[in-house]
């Protein structure tokens, strides 16, 4: 049974504030924490940890407006709610727009990295059985999906932890002049690049923003929330971060393919690799489960104004859950991962990610003294830093980003003359 969208049709508030945290830190802690820092050091080299400190910075603006926003308007939907009524209905649709093509390219990245580590060989079919399963799982209510993250988060941690506590045992972290210094500077352009790759990584920190129609108490938890989230995150990435560019070195940090495995061995523990392996399978599947309720929650937010077809705004009677919005990403994903390059996606999604919220600094801009506005420097830093670190990404996903917002763009046009018709 569906009931139609409208006032009528919402979601229930069942989130609190464990949950919120848990949907932050498992969007967070996802494929990205075992993945991104390969990449990064290719850039940034031993500067790494300059790197994830300019992306935590830009993320702490980020989550500062995004918290102020969502408190102001506790609604489904993100920077799409606060660029459409702060700056007009084009910014939200834009915001929107970049959201949902952007994470549905990254819930491919998730499936197939997920299925990389379960089933080499057979990504495909298993990155596709996997989005249909998270997706059933999402269609049943926030309450079965939150009990199950709570779970994966705590695996994930776990794992973690056992990483870090074998680089300790290592003895190289406490060698620390193996690094042979910072080495030399790589460029602004190779730490601000390294610096957008590793916001990939901590893009979900506002996740439970994008939930705001779900949240009890949502000015007081959005904001608790997110700096939660954010903040054991961000120490977490320093920590391990810095211990693989110790452990491993710069030379085979920028040329492995799975940096924790590797440095599971190089630390004398063969044994923990299959460890590692479960653990980057787990945190996959939970930041698939984390985007797809994301991206969902945005496209029926867009539906209900008419920006996408309505009939994806309906939310079912009995689970809560917008279910026909939830079905159409699962289908876009499919279509993506069955055609996807991994590296372009993640890619893509990154800038897709930084405009979204560039829109949202904006719109924080817009907030009145009597709103709570954040001080004047937090939504400024986080929109310039968001535009620079999209700028400084590899420049086919630059070109592709900006083509697929001007085609956003088009879009708008095009309904809004049809309409004034």
């Amino acid at each position: 049974m569906t009931t139609p969208s409208g006032p009528q049709a919402r979601p229930a508030r069942v989130l609190g504030t464990v949950d919120a945290v848990a949907i932050g830190a498992a969007s967070m802690l996802g494929a990205g924490v075992f993945s991104v820092f390969a990449p990064a050091a290719l850039g940034a080299g031993a500067w790494l940890p300059v790197a994830i400190l300019i992306a935590g910075a830009v993320a702490y603006c980020n989550a500062v407006s995004s918290a102020r926003l969502a408190a102001r308007h506790p609604e489904s939907g993100g920077a799409y709610v606060y660029g459409r009524e702060r700056l007009g209905e084009l910014w939200g649709y834009l915001a929107g727009w970049s959201f949902v093509v952007g994470k549905v390219a990254s819930c491919a990245a998730m499936a197939l990295t997920f299925a990389a580590y379960v089933l080499p060989g057979w990504e495909k079919p298993l990155a596709v059985a996997a989005v249909v399963a998270v997706t059933a799982l999402d269609y049943r209510g926030l309450r079965r999906s939150t009990l199950v993250l709570k779970l994966m988060l705590g695996a994930v941690l776990a794992v973690l932890a056992a990483v870090v506590v074998t680089m300790l045992l290592s003895g190289r972290l406490a060698a620390v002049a193996e690094v042979d210094g910072l080495g030399p500077w790589p460029g602004s352009f190779g730490v601000l690049g390294a610096a957008g790759m590793i916001f990939f990584a901590f893009a979900g920190y506002a996740r439970v923003a994008t939930l705001g129609g779900e949240v009890r108490d949502p000015g007081t938890t959005i904001p608790r929330a997110i700096a939660l989230s954010l903040g054991g995150v961000l120490a977490l990435y320093l920590v391990v971060g810095t211990g693989l560019l110790i452990v491993l070195g710069r030379e085979r940090l920028t040329t492995s393919a799975a940096p924790m495995a590797d440095a599971v061995q190089v630390a004398g523990f063969p044994w923990m690799v299959p460890v590692v392996a479960a653990g980057a399978a787990v945190a996959s599947l939970g930041a698939l489960l984390t985007l797809v309720l994301g991206v969902s929650r945005t496209t029926a937010a867009m539906a209900s104004d008419g920006h996408l077809p309505r009939a994806l705004a309906a939310v079912h009677e009995r689970h809560g859950v917008p279910h026909r919005a939830e079905i159409a990403v699962a289908a876009a994903v499919v279509v993506l991962v069955l055609a996807a390059d991994l590296r372009g996606a993640i890619a893509f999604s990154a800038f897709g990610v930084l405009v979204y919220y560039a829109i949202t600094n904006a719109s924080a801009l817009r907030l009145g003294p009597e709103e709570t506005r954040p001080p004047l420097l937090v939504p400024l830093t986080g929109l310039v830093g968001c535009v620079v670190l999209a700028c400084s990404l590899p420049l086919p996903a630059v070109i592709t980003g900006m083509a697929v917002l001007a085609a956003g763009a088009g879009l708008w046009w095009l309904r809004e003359r049809l309409t004034l018709r």
